[in-house]
């Protein structure tokens, strides 16, 4: 049977599956200063079905979240020019046009009291370094769904 002679076939549309749809589209920044990290983080999100901008420190990370609205912003902390906790306090200061984006830490930073510095600021979620890709699915998938 030729392509043309099938019948046409429409697609089923669900809540579930707009939601999935949503999920992928969602506006990801990932901010981090180290290139490889840059690359394995990129890797493992679009492995997620995500794409995200990026930021080279935390100065570039405010700039961009002043441009666009992301949904999701992952955070290194430790970064030259100026580190994620300032400019996780930078960025909830002065959020762009609607509604301000979850930060998500992602850190070198495992000592007791990290995390809670990290939530101090304003940080919705803290996640340890080396990224674990389903830890870090997980989480960005919680926050999407909430």
């Amino acid at each position: 049977m030729a392509l043309s002679d099938r019948p046409q076939q429409k697609e089923i549309i669900t809540r579930h599956g707009i939601k999935e749809h949503k999920r992928n589209t969602a506006r990801i920044l990932l901010v981090e200063d180290n290139k490889i990290n840059q690359k394995v983080a990129l890797k493992m999100l679009d492995k997620m079905g995500f794409t995200a901008d990026v930021a080279n420190n935390g100065r570039e990370g405010w700039m961009a979240s002043q441009n666009e609205e992301y949904d999701i912003i992952l955070m290194d902390c430790q970064m030259p020019v100026m580190d994620g906790f300032e400019a996780t306090e930078k960025i909830l200061e002065e959020p762009a046009e609607g509604r301000q984006p979850i930060i998500i830490a992602m850190t070198a930073f495992a000592m007791e009291g990290d995390r809670e510095r990290c939530l101090k600021v304003g940080m919705k979620d803290y996640i340890t370094k080396p990224i674990n890709q389903k830890e870090l699915n997980q989480k960005i998938r919680h926050w999407l769904n909430r």
